[in-house]
């Protein structure tokens, strides 16, 4: 697997600040919300990095679930 963290800054909906997508080639496709501060996007990449790290992405729980438990580590 190749794991690289492949990061876009792209307009999203208001409330969405940033989403990562595991592709076929295994690298881990990180979209965060342009129109957020610089600081606001740097903790969001860090929030996602965190789910890369965890294995977030190939676990049995649902994204309500792996947030919650998340949360609990900060």
């Amino acid at each position: 697997m190749n794991e690289n963290i492949i990061v876009r800054y792209i307009p999203l909906p208001a409330g969405v600040r940033a989403f990562t997508i595991p592709d076929a080639a295994g690298d881990y496709n990180i979209y965060i919300n342009a129109a957020l501060s610089s600081e606001q996007q740097k903790r969001s990449f860090d929030h996602e990095v965190c789910h890369i790290e965890n294995g977030d992405f190939f676990r049995d729980e649902t994204a309500v679930e792996i947030e919650k438990r998340m949360k609990k580590r900060l």
